[in-house]
């Protein structure tokens, strides 16, 4: 069973959110392939608002962006983030439990979900993607991106294979620096 270990530490985000990592890890070309107008994106963990922000404007003024994060100060400078950029009407924002992502609300509402650097500290993997999968509608589509340094190949491979076992099914594998990847495909609900 996977389990976390740690929870990415508040002061970490500002490090996330630098124009550096704006050169080497694109929000817009990474997200570009899967996200258009109108559609409403899931942005799990979403810290500071790295790609949230970058997704406000690909969903354009119908779309909405649902972040949600365990910590309550990212959400809070997230917040602050999306009312500078202009883009707070997009952005719907929730501070998740510990045991659940909070999305029982959401059921087959979801187009697209990003998992960028997270999973490896979700504590409830199974669950995870179950909640995942009930939110996504039929032809939703989920792109989990996992840091090299953090998770071994056998820990994504794992991952992976949790995943299939709630009803998604591999895509492809797009190229993000230092990163485990894969896309997957909503397949049926299960549980």
């Amino acid at each position: 069973m996977l389990t976390a270990t740690r929870v990415c530490p508040f002061w970490i985000g500002y490090l996330l959110i630098s124009p550096v990592r704006t050169f080497l890890q694109n929000a817009e070309k990474i997200l570009n392939p899967y996200i258009t107008s109108g559609m409403r994106v899931l942005d799990i963990g979403c810290g500071m608002g790295f790609f949230s922000l970058p997704m406000a404007g690909m969903v354009g003024s119908t779309g909405k962006v649902l972040c949600i994060d365990i910590q309550k100060k990212m959400i809070h400078s997230l917040e602050k983030r999306a009312k500078k950029a202009g883009l707070s009407d997009r952005i719907e924002t929730h501070v998740c439990p510990q045991n659940s992502l909070g999305l029982q609300d959401l059921h087959e509402d979801v187009d697209f979900a990003l998992a960028f650097a997270v999973i490896h500290e979700v504590p409830r993997v199974h669950q995870f993607f179950s909640e995942v999968n009930k939110a996504l509608k039929p032809s939703g589509i989920l792109l989990i991106a996992e840091p090299k340094g953090h998770v071994s190949k056998k820990t994504f491979d794992t991952t992976i294979a949790v995943a299939q076992q709630y009803g998604f099914k591999g895509v492809s594998a797009p190229k993000i620096w230092r990163s485990r990847t894969i896309l997957l495909r909503k397949g049926a609900i299960i549980g």
